[in-house]
């Protein structure tokens, strides 16, 4: 059914994974200017110009992919065990994903970035992991009470 709170929690993560995009990962001030790195590239400021320095068009394809993950995992409602499994595989690879979005922020920026330098789109992959773990639970309270509803019959 797709009335079940395990479909708004996979939503919400979704919708989490396609806020990468409009919030930036990390800002980085040096000697040419201030630098925010995104999920679609490297934005240097240069005077009332924004400019793209770099460009992720693999790591922002790989953001769409992972954004549609949820989204499909929300019509497999018909086979909770296997709807169930396939959230927990995406929070693995929500992780990996995480991970190469921090190699490619080191990666990009010369300077050593403080904690104060980190933006919003840092944080949304940990927003992402929350609501996968809790639609996880959810599909898991699903399938105990199908269970206890079987054995009443």
């Amino acid at each position: 059914m797709l009335q079940r709170i395990q479909t708004v929690y996979l939503f919400i993560a979704s919708l989490a994974i396609y806020a990468l995009f409009l919030f930036p990962v990390a800002s980085v001030f040096n000697h040419i200017g201030a630098q925010k790195i995104m999920v679609t590239g490297a934005y240097q400021s240069l005077g009332n110009q924004v400019v793209q320095t770099q460009n992720f068009l693999p790591l922002s394809i790989a953001t769409i992919i992972l954004g549609l993950l949820p989204l499909v995992l929300i019509f497999l409602y018909k086979n909770r065990n296997r709807q169930q499994v396939l959230i927990y595989g995406c929070i693995v690879i929500v992780l990996a994903h995480s991970y190469w979005l921090t190699q490619t922020v080191q990666n990009t920026s010369e300077t050593v970035l403080k904690i104060s330098d980190y933006g919003i789109g840092a944080g949304l992959p940990s927003v992402v992991i929350l609501f996968l773990v809790l639609a996880a639970k959810a599909v898991g309270r699903d399938e105990k009470l199908v269970k206890s509803a079987d054995r009443l019959r």
